[in-house]
């Protein structure tokens, strides 16, 4: 199934260099392009959307605050000149944050991971739908066969064990998580709340970093700014919390 998508972006150039790398990916589809947040507004009224490409500085309307504003939001990447959003970026659940100039190689590498989540929402959408009763005996099962050294998600009509020792961090989209795990290249999507994933792990050793983070501190490689690096994966962490954080992994000492 192809993504159908739309660039909003205040410069031609910049609109056009998206546009032309969306027309060379297979399972992307181009359906038009915005100037600026009131025109994009008519092309969602107007169009299915699956994919945003999103400017940030534009007149009129931040492409921040624009995202806010929407009550149904396709999946977004943001693409911008500017390097002080990517905080933010988290806070709003974007798939994605690109520094322009955009590479083809660094874009081809972010619309897959647009395409992978979107493929993986449709199939738990479809699963919500198609058998809400046996979701409901899932949610029971992962209840009560939980432990301490383990607990149970429902992925794709199955009921999938997680290894507590395995995971390194969690992020929550909406209403999945995403549970990225020792050795695995993939996360493991599930419908769930990031407090219900909070509630099954040790407070020895996770945390909520940010609002759309929980990281096992004890896999902690580094620490820049406000973000933690744990392996090649990059974690924000709220200022309220990075004190807490530096505390913990004995960084304060």
């Amino acid at each position: 199934m192809s993504l159908r998508c739309i660039t909003v972006d205040d410069e031609s150039p910049a609109r056009k260099l998206i546009e032309e790398n969306i027309r060379q990916i297979p399972f992307l589809e181009y359906v038009g392009s915005a100037r600026n947040a009131f025109e994009a507004i008519e092309l969602l009224q107007r169009e299915q959307v699956d994919l945003m490409f999103l400017d940030i500085q534009m007149p009129g309307m931040m492409g921040t605050k624009f995202l806010q504003s929407l009550r149904e939001k396709p999946l977004v990447i943001f693409v911008t000149a500017y390097a002080n959003f990517a905080l933010e970026s988290y806070e709003l659940e974007v798939v994605d944050y690109l520094m322009k100039p955009v590479s083809m190689e660094r874009f081809t590498r972010s619309v897959l991971k647009a395409k992978e989540l979107f493929d993986a929402l449709k199939a738990l959408a479809t699963q919500a739908k198609d058998d809400s009763p046996k979701m409901s005996s899932i949610d029971e099962a992962t209840e009560t066969g939980s432990s301490s050294d383990y607990f149970f998600v429902n992925v794709e009509y199955a009921l999938v064990k997680i290894m507590v020792g395995r995971v390194c961090y969690v992020e929550g989209m909406k209403d999945y998580v995403k549970i990225y795990l020792e050795g695995e290249k993939k996360p493991v999507l599930t419908k769930a709340t990031l407090k219900s994933i909070e509630e099954k792990l040790p407070s020895s050793r996770f945390m909520r970093v940010h609002k759309s983070y929980i990281a096992d501190l004890t896999r902690v490689d580094a620490i820049r700014g406000n973000q933690i690096s744990i392996g090649t994966a990059e974690i924000p962490v709220s200022e309220t919390n990075i004190a807490e954080v530096m505390r913990k992994i004995g960084a304060g000492k």
